[in-house]
């Protein structure tokens, strides 16, 4: 039997959501995880784009940050910044964007600006980086982010980075005519939006997990499709390539990730 730990579940099934000819924006941490996984296995031909401007990146190690040197070393073309938003990024070219939150509603709206109140917060997070363009300006954005209610709250303390808004047509209200957040994956099941309330939705659920456990670490009412799948556990060749991307990384960084 091939045994994996949830973080591995998520990282594969976010994975599987790449197709072969895509243009994906990529973040650091686990959307670079999936999308370099994505790369080594079934979808070879994926381009990868970082936010330091480097264009079809094909790296051996996971980086440490957007600036970091592997990126560049293995990228097909370096843009500047400027140009990779306006021209890559605003000007429609990006299919796909992997974003992560501190915190996220069921709409798919981020934040990562603060927590508590924006004057006088408990947290001061990093803030919005690329991620409001990514969010407004890629065809689509997928969402990878461990299931929390800690995390997954009704409302969130800050808007970052506009998901659907409001639900519904509100998205398009502001403008907006990318598809935005059409798929959130975690450690325990993957959600897509409600086709017309635009709310996220249960449409599979991962081996092992009930739908308990999803209730217990969701901060809104949860909803489930009519029908739910169980996602495909991962297979050994997946495990295996991204064991061996870990590994690799942990030998080329040591302790500074």
């Amino acid at each position: 039997m091939v045994e994996y730990t949830p973080t591995e579940m998520m990282t594969v099934s976010a994975a599987r959501a790449l197709k072969n000819d895509d243009v994906c924006f990529v973040g650091i941490g686990m959307p670079s995880a999936a999308c370099n996984l994505a790369r080594l296995t079934h979808a070879p031909d994926i381009t990868l784009i970082y936010e330091s401007g480097t264009i079809g990146t094909k790296p051996d190690v996971l980086p440490l940050s957007i600036g970091d040197g592997e990126l560049c070393e293995t990228a097909v073309n370096t843009v500047a910044v400027p140009e990779m938003f306006r021209y890559w990024l605003q000007g429609g070219k990006i299919s796909v964007g992997f974003l992560g939150a501190a915190q996220l509603d069921k709409y798919g709206n981020i934040n990562t600006t603060v927590i508590g109140d924006y004057d006088n917060p408990k947290v001061r997070l990093p803030g919005g980086g690329g991620a409001p363009e990514i969010a407004t300006s890629c065809g689509e954005v997928f969402l990878v982010m461990k299931q929390s209610k800690r995390g997954f709250v009704e409302k969130i303390d800050f808007v970052t980075s506009l998901g659907h808004g409001k639900g519904g047509d509100d998205r398009a209200s502001y403008g907006v005519d990318t598809k935005g957040p059409s798929r959130l994956i975690t450690d325990l099941c993957i959600m897509e939006p409600h086709p017309e309330g635009k709310q996220f939705v249960v449409t599979s659920i991962h081996p092992g997990v009930t739908r308990e456990e999803i209730i217990e670490n969701t901060g809104w009412d949860v909803e489930f499709a009519d029908e739910v799948a169980e996602t495909a556990i991962p297979s050994e060749k997946e495990l295996q390539v991204l064991r061996e991307l870990h590994a690799r990384t942990a030998k080329a960084h040591g302790d500074q990730q």
